[in-house]
């Protein structure tokens, strides 16, 4: 499973419910960059710069009453914003967070570092992939999903589209990206022995270097993943995807592939939310 961008179906599996697996495909992953005028730069930039300005008057205002009420009062002191709820598991599987709280919150943690793991540039490699199924999923899921997992992302006509070698690795001089960057998580249902958790995320995929014909661009998801609890954990036993919430893109000049290659290189993903 690449949670990246267009992707195909690889069925389900008895039991655990449908799993609709989708993976990126040329079509919409990497359409053509969107081209605005100048004069909408503008307007966007006279914008954010009035938002800005009311934001400073507000807080100054506020600041100003306080002083002329001549009630002697301290304004209230500002505490640093602090992470909340427990703390991050200390054990791990390979790369991958495990022991998770038996909890809501800890479900909501599984989902999300698991789709961190499911939709990285790593199953593309047939041993990084076979170690994410059996530390993600069920194990009896596992068993079932890792023929169809190797079928798809071994499919020499599927990888050439993505502009990869037979092996799943970038072309000499060029960098493979495939990220999720999660923004939130809803839980949808919930009991002792399993769990539905939405994740919402951009995600980030293509190529970067000189000549990609492929390269890399923003897209937005949601993935339910069904979860199990299962000797300690929780585990994937399933998931459906769809398109969005899609935010309205703002008028940014796109990083050179240089650029881009760079921050993937410098810039290390997350391993653990929340």
């Amino acid at each position: 499973m690449s949670l990246g961008d267009d992707h195909e179906s690889s069925g389900g599996y008895g039991g655990t419910g449908q799993t609709r697996t989708r993976l990126p495909d040329s079509g919409d992953a990497f359409g053509d960059p969107r081209r605005r005028s100048s004069s909408r730069s503008l307007v966007t930039v006279v914008g954010v710069v009035v938002l800005l300005i009311a934001a400073i008057a507000f807080a100054n205002r506020g600041d100003g009453d306080a002083e002329s009420s001549g009630s002697g009062s301290d304004k209230a002191e500002s505490s640093a914003t602090a992470p909340t709820g427990e703390q991050p598991v200390k054990s791990k599987t390979g790369d991958i967070a495990t022991g998770y709280a038996h909890t809501e919150q800890g479900a909501q943690s599984a989902a999300t570092n698991y789709g961190i793991a499911l939709g990285s540039a790593d199953m593309y490699n047939l041993e990084k992939r076979h170690a994410i199924v059996n530390t993600v999923y069920a194990p009896d899921v596992a068993t079932s999903q890792l023929p169809e997992f190797d079928q798809v992302y071994s499919k020499e006509s599927f990888l050439e589209k993505l502009g990869l070698t037979k092996d799943g690795s970038a072309p000499s001089g060029q960098t493979f990206v495939s990220r999720v960057v999660p923004v939130g998580t809803k839980v949808t249902s919930y009991n002792d022995t399993t769990a539905s958790v939405a994740l919402w995320y951009t995600s980030l995929f293509g190529l970067s270097g000189e000549g990609s014909r492929n390269p890399v661009t923003e897209s937005w998801y949601t993935t339910t993943y069904q979860l199990k609890w299962v000797d300690g954990d929780w585990k994937v036993t399933g998931f459906t995807q769809k398109d969005g919430p899609v935010p309205v893109g703002r008028d940014q000049r796109a990083s050179t592939a240089e650029d881009m290659s760079k921050a993937v290189e410098e810039y290390g993903g997350f391993t653990y939310a929340r």
